[in-house]
């Protein structure tokens, strides 16, 4: 660790007097301290909460598919190649099915279980990352703060790339961010090195490229302010990249044969390319839409990041400033700059912002900021707590349903907490604050993921549509046939041999049964011309005794979906 660095990690809340951060602030009970910590902030959802349209479950198909066709090469949706992104998580995925020993049908938690971990490991490695430039103390303060985040919160609980892929970029930068501190010294940091390509390798595998650019620009950054590339022979690259190589060459070797190089025409040329470009799947904003987006889903780490803003200046010169700021922004204007834009993809440069607050509130706890600044900070603090709170209240009878009781409770206790953080924000009291906002936070998390979300019935087509196939279909294996709602959802719940299709061969299909035990599942847009062609298929005249309505998240579209099934294996 070099001189500076070492200086920091004396002076940041080496004088604080809240008790809690005395207490935990420690090298060894720190890190546990946040494991328990995540695990409390994540867990809460991950098995009430059914597949989130359409992502998710796309993601989760596919690696189904994987277990069913014993194919761990090729990606698919049913029939449809999935050449968008690497095979990482559909691996880590399958792994977990096997692991469970509850087989292809395992329900979508088994699916989350690889982004728990990544998320359970991101606040960790934040904690890992900032003991490269500070002490216990102040790292404590980030990895709670990454821990509390509302967007890592989102995709711990999402069967897809981003919390694992953020795991890996943290262990690349806090092995990299040592080897850059000791830059002047003789040793050599072999084990390190062999971190940092590792989780190079890992990165690529699970999204592509994203990984080697947050990592590529902080190092050519980095090279630009030390006016020199030497250091980076701290990292031995030829080595390095051989190994690289060595672990991400066979699978992307496999799949170009198996494909024909169909899988980089499409994720490369479709998917990377038509991101940066356009704005894919009416995903497009202008510039800055990330900055104002953030103070949301970065919550609460902007209210800390404004107070911790004043001491920048001051404050300039350390090691952790440089190496964040070289983290942060490169990667951050590419974003801003990327046509597509979606809220998580800046989620691989929060820590480095939750490190840099940190660095920097635990050097100025003694000399508070500016009272606009607290202002500020308390306002960013309090609006989303409020938002989310009035959330839980709220969106069930928009839907049309009661709320849950106990979320409309435990929504406004966390009101409590919340008031409390305020008040110490508006005073400058960051590490007083900190406790308050966890516990308003945690609440929160609890109503939403734990209450509020399963309760919004209307929404939650999917799974009471595949239900009500189960209790309405003549047979316990039934063939089906859906007709106006294809969403990947349905899909995973109800089978990969379910078949989307259209009125006619839906008819065709049912009126064809010759006695096999099919349903077909018909949106009532589709339902005249399926009756029509079903009788003029031979399959007379016939009424839907099952109905499931509800509300399309995608589109906003009201549905009303009814369940037809064969006549001579019916029940009566």
């Amino acid at each position: 660790m070099s001189e500076l660095s070492a200086q920091q990690d004396r002076t940041a809340f080496e004088t604080t007097r809240e008790r809690w951060l005395r207490y935990l602030g420690h090298r060894g009970l720190a890190p546990a301290a946040l494991l328990v910590l995540a695990v409390l902030f994540f867990l809460p959802g991950l098995t009430q909460v059914p597949p989130l349209d359409r992502d998710e479950p796309r993601f989760a198909q596919a690696s189904k598919q994987m277990v069913e066709t014993r194919d761990f090469v090729d990606i698919r949706f049913q029939e449809t190649a999935r050449h968008k992104k690497p095979v990482g998580i559909y691996w880590l995925q399958s792994a977990a099915v096997e692991a469970s020993g509850l087989g292809a049908d395992a329900p979508i938690w088994v699916y989350r279980l690889p982004s728990q971990l990544g998320a359970l490991l991101a606040v960790l490695l934040t904690y890992w990352c900032a003991r490269a430039f500070t002490g216990p103390r102040a790292a404590l303060v980030a990895g709670a703060l990454v821990s509390a985040a509302l967007i890592l919160g989102v995709e711990a609980r999402l069967a897809k790339t981003d919390a694992m892929l953020l795991a890996s970029i943290l262990a690349a930068q806090g092995a990299l961010a040592r080897i850059w501190l000791d830059r002047g010294s003789q040793r050599t940091h072999k084990a390190l090195a062999v971190v940092f390509w590792g989780a190079l390798a890992a990165s690529v595998l699970i999204k592509g490229p994203v990984g080697p650019m947050v990592v590529g620009l902080t190092i050519a950054l980095l090279s630009v302010a030390e006016r020199s590339l030497s250091w980076v022979r701290g990292l031995y690259p030829l080595v390095g990249i051989v190994g690289f190589l060595v672990l991400v060459l066979p699978w992307f070797v496999a799949i170009h044969l198996h494909t024909d190089g169909a899988f980089f025409a499409e994720s490369i040329g479709q998917d990377l390319l038509g991101k940066v470009a356009t704005g894919q799947e009416s995903h497009g904003a202008p510039p800055l839409t990330h900055l104002a987006a953030s103070l949301g889903t970065f919550w609460p780490l902007p209210a800390f990041a404004v107070l911790a803003l004043p001491a920048l200046m001051r404050l300039r010169r350390l090691p952790v400033v440089l190496f964040t700021a070289c983290w942060v922004l490169p990667t951050w204007l590419v974003f801003e700059l990327t046509a597509t834009k979606l809220p998580h993809y800046t989620l691989p440069v929060l820590p480095g912002i939750a490190i840099l607050a940190a660095v920097l509130l635990g050097r100025s706890e003694e000399t508070p900021p500016a009272r606009v600044w607290r202002l500020i900070a308390a306002g960013l603090l309090i609006v989303p707590i409020v938002g989310v709170a009035a959330a839980n209240v709220v969106a069930a009878p928009v839907l049309g349903v009661w709320p849950s009781p106990p979320a409309a409770v435990i929504a406004a206790l966390a009101l409590v907490p919340g008031i409390a953080a305020m008040r110490a924000m508006a005073q400058g009291a960051a590490a007083r604050a900190l406790p308050s906002t966890l516990a308003a936070g945690l609440l929160l998390i609890v109503a939403t993921w734990g209450f509020t979300m399963p309760a919004l019935s209307p929404i939650w087509v999917s799974p009471r549509l595949a239900e009500a196939v189960e209790r309405f279909a003549p047979c316990a294996d039934p063939q089906v046939a859906n007709v106006g709602f294809n969403e990947p959802s349905y899909i995973f719940l109800q089978g990969t041999d379910t078949w989307p299709t259209g009125p006619q061969q839906a008819a065709e299909f049912l009126a064809g049964a010759d006695g096999a035990c099919r349903v077909a599942v018909v949106d009532h847009r589709f339902e005249a011309a399926f009756l029509e062609a079903l009788e003029a298929a031979g399959g007379g005249q016939a009424k839907s005794e099952v109905r499931v309505t509800g509300l399309n998240i995608n589109g906003g579209d009201e549905m009303d979906i009814g369940l037809y099934a064969t006549r001579e294996a019916g029940r009566e």
